[in-house]
């Protein structure tokens, strides 16, 4: 999974560096793009984790609104709550 979220972005800047190092301003125009795309890359790589992490404490907080529904109190910090 890492290879994923930090291997292609850094294959995209490597290329873009090599492209950068290469004579030619056409050349060195696509390397500050492919830099730039991998940046955007690894944004919405933090963004998915993010949301997905949004998701989880979402999960968790109506676990503790039912089961404050239920027993009239907020359960206590590692009490084991049903899903």
């Amino acid at each position: 999974m890492r290879l994923v979220r930090y291997g292609i972005p850094a294959l995209i800047a490597l290329a873009g560096v090599v492209l950068i190092v290469a004579d030619g301003d056409a050349e060195a125009g696509a390397g500050v793009v492919l830099i730039g795309i991998a940046g955007l890359v690894l944004l919405a790589n933090v963004f998915v984790r993010l949301s997905l992490q949004s998701e989880d404490d979402r999960a968790a907080e109506e676990r503790a609104r039912d089961f404050y529904s239920e027993h009239g109190r907020w359960p206590r910090k590692g009490e084991n709550l049903p899903d």
